[in-house]
């Protein structure tokens, strides 16, 4: 069928290269619905706010640590999920996992 050793060679370097493509290319997909995502969608809100807003909303957080880095970067820790400041804004709030 292949006319020379080189040829036979190149054509199954060509098959491997395109079954190692096509199984690198396949990805899995991870839905999680909304209802079990958490605190984090109740607590969006408060982006932008300042530090003393969240104590006022959430009360004292059961423990802080930072801050750390430039610019100062401090995590507050409720029961539920952590909040990130950014110098005294909020920047983030993350669900804890519970597993």
């Amino acid at each position: 069928m292949f006319s020379s050793p080189a040829l036979r060679n190149l054509t199954l370097a060509g098959l491997v290269g395109i079954a190692v493509f096509t199984t690198a290319a396949q990805a899995e997909t991870i839905e999680v619905p909304v209802g079990s995502q958490g605190q984090v969608a109740e607590t969006s809100h408060l982006r932008g706010k300042k530090q003393d807003q969240v104590n006022q909303e959430l009360g004292e957080p059961i423990s802080i640590q930072g801050p750390v880095g430039t610019p100062a970067i401090t995590r507050w820790e409720y029961a539920d999920f952590f909040v990130y400041f950014e110098n005294d804004r909020v920047l983030h709030t993350v669900a804890k996992h519970h597993g």
